[in-house]
């Protein structure tokens, strides 16, 4: 069996399947890891969930902020953003059946594919104060929330950029709503995990007195290998327990795929079908 982490899809369905040609993926053998934003911005987010229900049993996912803002969409708390392409897939006949497996998914995933070889999947990144037990035992609480009965509570409130940084003490939508900015919008913050949102841009361009979250030197994961998308502009990145996978395919730029036994990095081209933004935001 091979295990194969892929970053950010967004709806960019041509290039998920050829990316799944060129690495020749067995669903009676392989397994794919999908860092989350499986949808929404390219063309073919229903498409692309209909694949994803159909081979779920081949999946580990983390949701991106991308699917969340699907389902916000989908329950009617807030309006489609400019540049979102979520029409067909809340049009479809079996969007309920979609959307509620989507809410299902997790916002973290740790697991150890080869022996020896322990990684943590998120879609954006997690807070200096989190150990990986932490951020399992945090993202099983808004997992608690998002699937349960009162998952529409949740959804409603969801939206917000404070409280901005954690505290132990939190509860109730405040605490969930750190944890899930955490995981599925962070890039940058200072060395206490104050989250910055606005940032999009490439690490030279950093804002004074912020730090890209995986470069915080006290930051408790340091010693654990984190799989991540979310930031096109960062683009690939293998460092030491650091993998960032999100390679902008929905910008012109590549999917990507990465062999989790042996780190092998593969890449497709974004597909001239799958492209609909003519400008990032």
């Amino acid at each position: 069996m091979t295990t194969y982490a892929i970053g950010d899809i967004q709806g960019c369905y041509h290039a998920f399947q050829a990316l799944l040609a060129r690495i020749e993926f067995n669903p009676k053998v392989d397994e794919l890891w999908l860092v989350g934003d499986l949808i929404n911005r390219g063309s073919g987010s229903l498409e692309v969930l209909r694949w994803c229900y159909a081979h779920q049993d081949n999946l580990k996912v983390v949701l991106g902020n991308h699917d969340l803002h699907a389902l916000v969409v989908a329950a009617g708390f807030v309006k489609a953003h400019k540049g979102d392409t979520l029409d067909v897939l809340l049009d479809a006949d079996d969007k309920d059946e979609l959307l509620n497996w989507l809410r299902h998914q997790r916002l973290a995933y740790q697991a150890e594919p080869t022996p020896g070889e322990h990684y943590l999947m998120v879609h954006a990144g997690l807070l200096p104060q989190w150990t990986a037990e932490n951020a399992m035992r945090y993202a099983a609480e808004v997992e608690a929330a998002l699937q349960g009965e009162s998952h529409l509570d949740f959804l409603a409130h969801m939206y917000g950029n404070l409280p901005n940084r954690w505290c132990d003490d939190l509860t109730g939508i405040d605490r969930l709503r750190v944890i899930t900015n955490a995981m599925t919008r962070l890039r940058v913050c200072t060395l206490q995990g104050e989250m910055e949102f606005q940032f999009k841009g490439e690490l030279a361009d950093v804002p004074q007195d912020f730090i890209p979250w995986f470069d915080l030197p006290n930051r408790a994961t340091q010693d654990v290998k984190v799989i991540f998308g979310h930031w096109s502009a960062l683009g690939l990145q293998q460092r030491s327990n650091v993998y960032a996978l999100d390679t902008g395919c929905l910008w012109g730029g590549q999917l990507t795929a990465m062999n989790l036994q042996t780190k092998e990095i593969i890449q497709v081209q974004s597909h001239p079908f799958d492209n609909h933004l003519k400008l990032k935001g």
